[in-house]
């Protein structure tokens, strides 16, 4: 059983446009681990470093953004593979899917050289072969399919626990 706290996470993909990342990267930041974002350019920006407070705590060093894949997965405890929003790629965040794909598609053969011992997730949809290689989505260290199961249910629960003192927050 490993601890949800000390971790290295790995974000990888499109964290610009992703609630997901950003709900993500505060979970993580105040669970005490560091957070990796990772992508292209345009994508990940460098500017993420240093746009996320965490009220009483320095955070300082703690989410790092990578542009090179091989970087930002090495050591990684979990990593998280986004969807590329395809309806969001007119805009020329990357030059083709075919290239991003190459260049950051997670596939077993990276993970066993650079995280060999990482979990993976990613919320959903997937576009398998695009950010993420179906042996991994469905390989024995994925926890794609009880993310998504869940993931309504916690929503609901911190919805709920947010709520239930009758306050608008």
């Amino acid at each position: 059983s490993r601890s949800l706290s000390g971790l290295v996470v790995a974000i990888v993909g499109d964290v610009v446009h992703s609630r997901v990342a950003r709900s993500n990267i505060y979970a993580h930041l105040l669970l005490g681990n560091e957070v990796r974002l990772v992508g292209p350019a345009t994508l990940v920006p460098k500017e993420l470093e240093h746009s996320f407070n965490i009220s009483g705590q320095d955070i300082t060093g703690r989410v790092k953004v990578f542009s090179c894949l091989e970087e930002g997965l090495k050591g990684a405890d979990v990593v998280m593979s986004l969807r590329m929003q395809v309806e969001r790629q007119s805009g020329f965040f990357v030059a083709s899917m075919d290239e991003y794909s190459g260049r950051y598609c997670i596939t077993e053969k990276r993970l066993a050289k650079y995280a060999p011992d990482c979990l993976i997730l990613h919320p959903g949809p997937v576009n398998r072969g695009v950010e993420i290689s179906t042996e991994v989505v469905d390989g024995p260290r994925s926890l794609v399919q009880q993310q998504v199961q869940y993931g309504v249910a916690v929503r609901m629960a911190v919805l709920h626990a947010l709520l239930a003192d009758g306050e608008m927050v």
